[in-house]
C-alpha cells in the first residue's frame, strides 16, 4: 500500500488517482505546518465504510468540517458528541424532520454509509480553521474518478449547491437519480434546499427499483 493510505480502501485503490495524484497531495500534506482535518487515519473513511458494489446513494460535500475535533472522514458527519451541530447539518436535519418526520439524534452519520450512501467531500483534508485551504491540491481528481466508477449501474446522486453540481459531468449514464438543489448552508439554505424533499425522493426511487430504502433517521433497532 502507498504511503498514507489505509490498508482498508478495498477496490477503490485501483483508481488511477492513488497512483498518479496522491504522492504529490500526501507530500503537499506532509508539508503543511498547519493541523489538518480530519486525522489521517480517518483522511478515507468514506470510501472504507462505503466500497463501490455497496454504493447506493452518493452525497457530495465540498470539504471536512475545520473545527478541530468535528471532521471524522465523511461529508456532512461529524463526531457523535458533537454539541452545536455543524451548521449545514442543522438545516439538513431541519429538512429531514419537514420530509421524513425524524432525524437521527447526534451528528454521527457513519450508519447512513454502512447502508450504502457515500458522503463523498470533494476534498479529503482541510487546514483547521482554514475552510476550503485544500481546495486546490488535487483532490477533485478522485472525485471525478469515484462519481466515473459509479456510473457503472443506476445510483442516485443527491448535488446539494453549485460546487457539488459542477461534477454532475462525471456522472455518465442516463438511469441514474439526480437530485440538485441550493447547498443547506445557512447562506444558501433558504434558496432552493428547504422544501427539496431529497430523503424520500432517493427511497421512493429506491424502492420503486425494488431496492430497501435507506433509513435516515437512526440506526436500526432489533
Amino acid at each position: 500500500m502507498r504511503e498514507g493510505l489505509p490498508p482498508g480502501l478495498g477496490d477503490w485503490a485501483r483508481l488511477p488517482f492513488f497512483r498518479e495524484d496522491w504522492p504529490r497531495i500526501h507530500a503537499r500534506i506532509e508539508a503543511d505546518q498547519r493541523e489538518i482535518l480530519p486525522p489521517a487515519a480517518q483522511r478515507f473513511a468514506a470510501l472504507e465504510l462505503t466500497q463501490p458494489d455497496a454504493a447506493r446513494v452518493v452525497i457530495l460535500g465540498q470539504d471536512p468540517y475545520p473545527t478541530p475535533g468535528h471532521a471524522h472522514g465523511l461529508a456532512f458527519s461529524a463526531e457523535p458528541g458533537t454539541r452545536p451541530l455543524p451548521r449545514s447539518l442543522s438545516n439538513i436535519y431541519r429538512e429531514m424532520a419537514e420530509d421524513i418526520g425524524a432525524c437521527p439524534p447526534d451528528a454521527d452519520l457513519r450508519f447512513w454509509a454502512r447502508q450504502g450512501v457515500l458522503l463523498l467531500n470533494t476534498a479529503l483534508s482541510v487546514p483547521a480553521r482554514g475552510a476550503g485551504g485544500h481546495g486546490k491540491l488535487g483532490w477533485q481528481a478522485l472525485t471525478r474518478q469515484v462519481l466515473a466508477r459509479l456510473s457503472d449501474r443506476p445510483r442516485a446522486f443527491v448535488l446539494w449547491g453549485g460546487h457539488a453540481q459542477g461534477f454532475a459531468d462525471a456522472i455518465a449514464g442516463a438511469d441514474h437519480l439526480v437530485l440538485r438543489s441550493a447547498h443547506p448552508s445557512p447562506l444558501s439554505a433558504r434558496r432552493g434546499f428547504f422544501g427539496s424533499r431529497p430523503f424520500s425522493s432517493v427511497n421512493n426511487w429506491l424502492t420503486s427499483r425494488g431496492e430497501t430504502p435507506i433509513n435516515w433517521a437512526g440506526p436500526r433497532r432489533t
